[in-house]
C-alpha cells in the first residue's frame, strides 16, 4: 500500500530525514515511535507532499508521489490527521469533515454517514463551529475528516497527544474498529502507551533514521 525507499529530506539545508525506508502492507496498522523532534511529523509531511524530499521514493499502490502536489493525495484515498488538527475555526464540524470531499469534487456523502455511525458523538455537534469545541473534541473532528478522505490509507500524527485519558481511549477504540475495514494505517506516537495492542509492525525513529522493531521491547534493527 505505502512504501518509502531511501528518503532524504532537508529543511533549510539541515538534514532531517536520512535514508528512511518503511513499508505498510494493505490492511495493516503500523506504528512509528520516537521522541519529540525525532522526525515523526516530518515523515508524515513527506508522505503528504507538504515537505519536498531531496532523494528517494514515496509510493502508494505503486504510484510514485514524489512530484505530485499535496492535494493529489485525497483522490488516492489518503487521509491525514495532523498533530495540530488544522481545523477551520469558523466552519461547522460537518463542513470541516467535508473539506476533503470538496477538494476532490466528490458529492457522495456515504462516507460521511459511515463516519457518523462509527463516531455517533461527532454527529451530535455537527452543526457547531469548530472554534467552540475543546481540544479533545477537535481531535475527534480531525480524525473524522481523515476518515472521510482515507478510504485506503490513514496517516495519524500523534492522535493521542494532549487529550484526556478517556478521550484517548475512545480514539483508540475507533482506530481498533478500523481493522475490520481493511484500511492501512500509520500511527505516530512517542511511546507504546496506546497503540501497542493494535499495531502489526513498529518502526522506531531517532534523529531522522528509521529502524524496524519486531516487538515493543525488541532491539531496533536497521530497515
Amino acid at each position: 500500500m505505502l512504501s518509502l525507499s531511501h528518503v532524504d529530506l532537508s529543511i533549510q539545508r539541515i538534514p532531517i530525514l536520512r535514508d528512511v525506508s518503511l513499508e505498510i502492507e494493505t490492511g495493516t496498522t503500523v506504528g512509528l515511535i520516537g521522541r519529540n523532534g525525532a522526525g515523526k511529523t516530518t515523515v508524515m509531511r513527506a508522505i503528504m507532499g507538504i515537505l519536498p524530499i531531496n532523494a528517494g521514493e514515496v509510493r502508494v499502490e505503486h504510484q510514485d508521489l514524489h512530484n505530485r502536489p499535496s492535494h493529489h493525495r485525497a483522490p488516492l484515498g489518503i487521509g491525514y490527521l495532523p498533530e495540530d488538527r488544522r481545523l477551520v475555526p469558523h466552519f461547522t464540524v460537518e463542513d470541516n469533515i467535508l473539506v476533503s470531499l470538496w477538494a476532490t469534487g466528490n458529492q457522495d456523502r456515504a462516507r460521511l454517514r459511515w463516519v457518523y455511525e462509527l463516531m455517533p458523538e461527532i454527529g451530535r455537534f455537527a452543526t457547531r463551529k469548530a472554534m467552540t469545541l475543546y481540544g479533545g473534541q477537535q481531535k475527534l473532528v480531525a480524525l473524522a475528516r481523515a476518515l472521510v478522505a482515507g478510504s485506503n490509507l490513514l496517516l495519524l500524527d500523534e492522535p493521542f497527544e494532549g487529550v484526556a485519558p478517556a478521550l484517548a481511549q475512545r480514539l483508540m477504540e475507533v482506530i481498533s474498529d478500523l481493522r475490520s475495514e481493511h484500511l492501512s494505517v500509520l500511527i505516530s506516537e512517542s511511546d507504546y502507551t496506546h497503540s501497542e495492542r493494535v499495531v502489526d509492525k513498529v518502526y522506531a525513529i531517532e534523529r531522522g533514521r528509521i529502524s524496524l522493531m519486531t516487538a515493543p521491547d525488541a532491539t531496533p534493527t536497521p530497515s
